[in-house]
């Protein structure tokens, strides 16, 4: 109990199960819809990682065609992809119409 007189203490009523927000509907009221569409149009860099290595330059310099650079992962690990540098996912690469894509099987929670 407080003895400041100027304080007390208060309680607060529980949030009824259908309004707390969940993952999915996190950022439903956030933004209005209207104000989104103002963003829609900007451009952003989608990148999909397959792995990383580090060598040194001189490594680097002996490299020619054919050459294979081992890298980090393993034939069915998930790759990473960034949204303009930040990690937002991980997915498998599959083949669409003779061309690379990336399967989402995980979507990567901000640590801000």
């Amino acid at each position: 109990m407080s003895t400041n007189p100027e304080t007390e203490n208060v309680s607060f009523a529980e949030i009824p199960e259908d309004t707390k927000k969940t993952e999915d509907n996190f950022y439903d009221d956030m933004i209005p819809e209207k104000d989104m569409h103002a963003i829609y149009d900007i451009p952003v860099q989608v990148s999909a990682v397959l792995g990383r290595t580090t060598m040194q330059v001189s490594q680097l310099l002996k490299l020619g065609r054919g050459a294979v650079i081992n890298l980090d992962r393993r034939i069915g690990e998930p790759i990473d992809v960034y949204v303009n540098n930040r990690l937002v996912a991980r997915g498998e690469v599959v083949v669409v119409d003779d061309k690379l894509g990336i399967t989402m099987t995980e979507i990567v929670k901000s640590e801000s």
